[in-house]
């Protein structure tokens, strides 16, 4: 009945628009009060055991973010891989979905993707010939995955939560985030790659034809202009999977060398503009990080209640194997992406699910790439897809028609997930 009462309360706040850093807080409070005899004034001590040293990376990275989303960055690396496959059937969206990859890597945003690549690219694919849709499909899906190539926020949290659990026999679980950033790689590659199949295929379809391709000297050329943005991704990469340096000392070098490259090298971030920079990744940072206290006031109600070994203990005795289990998941997940914040999603069912993966044989590395490709797909599907809203105001296209063009990348994405999920040697390779 306790767990009843939770989601209900929980969905009622949400759906009256109250934040859902609130919203998580008040509906555990509700339930310990009605259901526990736990003592209320420890609620304060328990959201601040959230924020673990782990977590300084978060704020890291979205000021990164941010600095290189402000300058010319974006506009460098659009150009870059324009050179490389703008000549193809499909070039320029594939360019856009290419840039997207890449700027994904350097500010392991979604949102902060689509409105760097989106703001130049929209306009452009549509010059060149091509349907409003067919931009906004093709941009609006590949920013998503800004969550699933490395750095991610929503890993760092998954991390973090999944570190903090125990198995059904009793054991710690430990997920590294420095693994996790490993396994992302080939599964973002993989699903943007697929993106951009899908848009060649597309583009032979509506007609449009291979042009001439640009010399080597202007590929060069585009890559010397765009090198300091692109050697981000060997420092922040490369140094974490060398073993030089962690996940959370990987983002405060990060920060540094945007700072440095938007300041010094491109020079088109004056030392005024910094404020405001800081200010943004600030809101942001205060944001999640007030859902993620919030969300460990609920997982605790819920571990203090045996919840996820009661599901668990159910599942269990209906001889659930392994794939049954991973396609109840994904069907969750993707409902519980349609409405809320991919951290706060991850905070709440990582509780729940990680246990039962974990006892089935499930990786807890390879559970979390699930979960985070799930979340991605959640960025772009109504009602809550905060990638829909960013592309909406973008483009000035209805959230219905923004909907209807990223349907057949959608796709694409499903089937990626698929992959992902029941070959586990896809995220894994690169960790083992």
């Amino acid at each position: 009945m306790s767990i009843v009462v939770l989601f209900i309360v929980l969905f009622v706040l949400i759906l009256f628009g109250v934040p859902i850093a609130v919203s998580l807080g008040i509906s555990a409070m509700v339930a310990m009060i009605a259901f526990t005899s736990h003592d209320i004034t420890g609620i304060p001590e328990i959201f601040i055991s959230a924020f673990k040293p782990t977590l300084m990376a978060i704020p890291m990275f979205i000021l990164a973010g941010s600095l290189l989303s402000k300058g010319s960055a974006a506009q460098r690396i659009i150009d870059f891989a324009k050179s490389m496959v703008g000549h193809l059937p499909g070039g320029l969206p594939m360019s856009a979905i290419l840039a997207c990859i890449i700027f994904a890597a350097v500010s392991g945003s979604s949102p902060a993707t689509v409105v760097a690549i989106g703001s130049v690219m929209f306009l452009a694919i549509q010059q060149a010939g091509y349907p409003k849709s067919y931009a906004v499909g093709a941009i609006t899906s590949a920013g998503s995955l800004g969550i699933l190539i490395p750095p991610s926020v929503v890993m760092i949290v998954y991390g973090v939560t999944a570190s903090g659990l125990s198995g059904l026999d009793g054991k710690e679980i430990v997920v590294s985030i420095e693994a996790l950033f490993k396994a992302g790689i080939v599964p973002g590659i993989l699903i943007g790659v697929m993106m951009m199949i899908w848009t060649y295929i597309g583009a032979k379809r509506l007609g449009h034809k291979a042009t001439k391709p640009e010399p080597l000297s202007m590929r060069i050329k585009h890559f010397m202009r765009a090198f300091w943005a692109l050697l981000i991704i060997v420092v922040v990469i490369g140094g974490i999977y060398g073993g030089i340096f962690t996940a959370t000392e990987a983002a405060a070098i990060a920060a540094v060398y945007a700072f440095i490259i938007s300041v010094f090298v491109y020079r088109d971030l004056k030392l005024k503009d910094l404020y405001s920079v800081c200010l943004d990744a600030a809101i942001t940072t205060a944001m999640i990080f007030a859902i993620i206290g919030s969300a460990v006031v609920f997982a605790h109600f819920l571990t203090s209640e045996r919840i996820p070994h009661h599901i668990a203990e159910y599942l269990i005795s209906q001889n659930m194997s392994w794939w049954v289990f991973l396609i109840v998941v994904n069907i969750l997940l993707f409902i519980m992406g349609q409405f809320m914040e991919p951290s706060s999603v991850v905070m709440i069912m990582t509780p729940l699910l990680l246990p039962i993966a974990v006892s089935l044989g499930i990786d807890p590395v390879h559970f979390g790439i699930i979960m985070v490709i799930n979340m991605e797909i959640g960025m772009i599907t109504p009602p809550v897809g905060l990638n829909l809203f960013v592309a909406s105001s973008l483009t000035g296209m209805d959230l219905k028609n923004v909907v209807v063009s990223i349907l057949p990348w959608l796709g694409v994405m499903v089937f990626g997930l698929v992959l992902v999920a029941y070959v586990p040697q896809i995220s894994l390779c690169l960790v083992d």
